[in-house]
């Protein structure tokens, strides 16, 4: 089962609006597995913070480097872009795609608050990416692809826009395999009930080509649902003859 793409948008763009007119978001309160408390070490302002949905820090698995690329899929309210397009300094590039114009709105405030220069956002689904071929070094994302109603057209986006020997560092959510149907309905209620078992994560990056992929566990945030962190890689430039 996957949530309703109209109902995540709708979902998460409510949360922007409240956000927008200076209001708590309504999805912060579920939990603090969600949002600031991973982002306690940045350096960023609370009201930035506070816009996080997600269930991790890709940050912290994606090993940012100056002067590289990044693509954030459903960058939300541009948290992660910001923090990235510090880490890649003004020779690099972070990329924030999203569907939802009142998140972009607010993400783009947001970077213009931050005055930075090297920060895009752009309007997409993660299903299809809309960036051309071999074009960024790194992919992040953010308890977003669980989300996802085609997840196979979002990993064969991933290695199709990353560079030869790029990498993939992302917070998602995982299901145990016991995760019966009738708790998938009710894990949709908060749109959580299309995660992942490991098992189809490593199949499903390994089928787009991916290489290197690792899915660990790192915390529990609902019955038989956790949050992880997965790495992978686009296989390398062929070696010269």
């Amino acid at each position: 089962m996957s949530p309703d793409q109209d109902a995540v948008r709708e979902r998460y763009a409510n949360a922007a609006r409240r956000a927008l007119a200076g209001e708590a978001t309504g999805l912060l309160s579920e939990s603090d597995r969600l949002g600031a408390v991973h982002y306690a070490e940045e350096d960023v302002p609370e009201t930035v913070a506070a816009t996080s949905l997600g269930c991790g820090n890709p940050l912290a698995v994606a090993d940012l480097r100056p002067g590289e690329s990044v693509l954030d899929l459903g960058s939300g309210g541009g948290l992660d872009v910001l923090l990235s397009a510090r880490r890649v300094g003004p020779a690099g590039r972070a990329i924030g795609l999203d569907m939802t114009d009142e998140m972009l709105a607010l993400a783009r405030r947001h970077a213009a608050q931050a005055g930075l220069a090297n920060v895009e956002f752009v309007k997409g689904t993660i299903e299809a990416i809309p960036l051309p071929d071999n074009t960024v070094d790194v992919v992040i994302s953010n308890c977003v692809i669980a989300l996802s109603p085609d997840k196979p057209a979002v990993f064969a986006g991933i290695a199709r826009v990353l560079r030869p020997g790029g990498r993939l560092g992302v917070t998602d959510l995982l299901a145990e395999e016991t995760l019966t149907d009738a708790e998938r309905a009710a894990a949709d209620k908060e749109c959580l009930g299309g995660a992942l078992t490991a098992d189809d994560y490593r199949a499903l990056l390994h089928s787009a080509g991916l290489v290197n992929v690792d899915v660990r566990r790192t915390h529990e945030v609902g019955p038989k649902l956790y949050s992880a962190i997965i790495r992978a890689e686009a296989a390398p430039p062929p070696e010269p003859r």
